[in-house]
């Protein structure tokens, strides 16, 4: 697996897993439990998306329309 997103908070990483998953993508959330300790650690970078290397091309597309307001 491969990271293609990089949250800005665990609810935004499941919201583009989400969107990937509508579109035959299968993902992985990360940084579930990292952000309960956000006091001790910065408080951004933690809430990751994963995807098969395989699905990478396909994802990363999604993901910059999403950002662009494309979706």
């Amino acid at each position: 697996m491969q990271l293609v997103f990089r949250a800005g908070n665990i609810l935004e990483a499941h919201i583009v897993a989400g969107l990937l998953q509508s579109h035959g993508i299968d993902s992985h959330v990360g940084g579930h439990y990292l952000q309960g300790a956000v006091g001790d650690l910065p408080a951004s970078d933690f809430a990751h998306v994963f995807v098969d290397d395989d699905d990478m091309p396909r994802a990363e597309a999604l993901i910059l329309d999403y950002e662009h307001g494309g979706l």
